[in-house]
């Protein structure tokens, strides 16, 4: 029976199939050498991108939020939060007393392909119209609310309440946005329904899991979305900030990393397999998102189902290869459940669900199955760790508590044991503790809406 924080091994019974497998399989084994690597890269790009003046362009973007304080136990008053960063989004009403949830309503609204796609006025005034059909059936339109806005694209701010739109990505690409600023627009459309409701702050899903973190946790100083995809945010010293020019009171501000896009420069091709790239060209945004994309949610089972293709093609695995070469026939879910199995020591349910999807799959099978799943978890979560390692030794903090949001986080088998074990490695004399921080992009955004009017009172 394997356990979670092992490399995975494959018996067959057959010794030379066994070898022809994992000498294929080599180069997804990250050897300390090329951690080290990675680590090394990481550092230079977060260098990179905190310079005002940088020698090149950085993969990681270090955005500065702007956020400077985290939650302190003394909120009080009710606030609005808007999650916007799929196709269905979210409004929220959150009333806190002495730092705790007294109240709290969740609405959920669809965005159709149309508004997706169309106008971005007809973007926002279809948000507007879901903000007010939210208050008036919550009897909340009389009351002045602030909002805090999620909004989980790629966006650069140059202020708590200003968030301008670098690109979009997932399944929204309306016309009239990118380069401007996102609250604004909400805000003017806001404005045209005649709300009684003041945008105060934006971030995106990664700061928010922070925020919420430490309303949790006060020792949280770093924020993780392990899902669909991967990003992560830690708390800065403004003086490490070099391009935030100016003088500034604050002594430290949440730095969003954007490290989903680590890479995207080219400076990771070392290990970068011929699996990964067949999974990049598939994918929506062809050599972007580099580093989420050899361990995200959405693309982990593609990787295991690539690398099965290759085996099947070379006589080493079952097929028929037209089963395997179907983008999305191996889910992320699959994957978990045969690394659950794999840790049990059986094969059935990997088995049975090997052959629904129409592989002629055997015991032998499974297991292969099982092993390339394992090969692709580990070095997923190694590569998680280096940045988290290297977030744990840049704040130098006695104990750091890690907030972390994400289905593959939550379902994972292996995620949570192995970033405990490889953490220690990579970062030994810091203590930390990982904690699943659900739903950063709602009760986050509130949060932050909280701070931004303390904020307000404290000038």
């Amino acid at each position: 029976m394997a356990s979670p924080l092992d490399l995975p091994t494959l018996s067959l019974g057959d010794k030379v199939k066994e070898r022809r497998i994992q000498e294929r399989l080599a180069s997804l084994c990250l050897s300390p050498e090329r951690v080290q690597k990675v680590r090394d890269v990481f550092l230079e790009e977060m260098e990179l991108g905190l310079a005002s003046a940088p020698t090149k362009k950085s993969s990681l973007q270090m955005e500065n939020t702007f956020i400077p304080e985290l939650p302190d136990g003394s909120e009080n008053g009710e606030y609005l939060a808007l999650d916007l960063g799929g196709t269905n989004f979210r409004v929220i009403y959150i009333k806190y007393q002495d730092g705790s949830v007294v109240e709290e309503f969740v609405d959920y609204y669809h965005v159709e392909e149309p508004i997706r796609l169309g106008p971005g006025e007809v973007l926002f005034d279809f948000l507007a119209d879901c903000i007010a059909d939210f208050t008036k059936r919550r009897n909340l339109d009389t009351k002045q609310l602030p909002l805090g806005f999620t909004f989980s694209f790629p966006m650069t701010q140059k202020s708590l309440d200003v968030g301008i739109l670098v690109s979009w990505t997932k399944s929204f690409n309306c016309p009239g946005v990118v380069g401007e600023d996102a609250v604004q627009m909400l805000s003017e459309a806001i404005n045209r329904k005649g709300l009684k409701v003041e945008v105060v702050a934006v971030l995106n899903d990664t700061t928010g899991t922070l925020v919420q973190g430490a309303f949790l946790d006060r020792r949280c100083a770093i924020g993780m979305i392990l899902g669909t995809g991967s990003n992560g945010c830690y708390i800065e010293h403004v003086e490490r900030i070099e391009k935030w020019k100016g003088e500034h009171k604050e002594k430290e501000v949440i730095i969003d990393i954007e490290w989903g896009a680590f890479g995207d420069n080219g400076v990771l091709d070392f290990i970068k397999t011929e699996w990964d790239r067949a999974v990049d060209q598939e994918s929506l945004l062809v050599n972007s998102f580099t580093y989420e994309k050899y361990f995200g949610g959405k693309y982990l089972g593609d990787l295991v189902r690539h690398v099965l293709l290759t085996l099947t093609k070379e006589g080493l695995y079952c097929g028929p290869a037209s089963v395997l070469s179907k983008q999305g026939t191996l889910t992320t879910s699959l994957v978990s459940r045969m690394e659950k199995e794999a840790f049990e020591g059986k094969t059935t349910e990997t088995l049975e669900a090997l052959q629904k999807i129409g592989l002629n799959a055997s015991e032998e099978h499974a297991a292969i199955a099982q092993y390339v799943a394992g090969l692709l978890s580990y070095r997923g979560i190694q590569l998680v760790c280096v940045p988290t390692g290297e977030l744990l030794k840049r704040m130098s903090k006695n104990h750091c508590a890690i907030a972390i949001d994400g289905s593959l986080y939550e379902h994972h088998p292996r995620f949570k044991v192995l970033m405990e074990k490889l953490l220690k490695d990579f970062a030994p004399s810091y203590g930390f503790n990982l904690f699943l921080a659900r739903d950063g992009s709602g009760k986050g955004a509130a949060l932050a809406a909280a701070i931004a009017e303390r904020l307000q009172r404290q000038t």
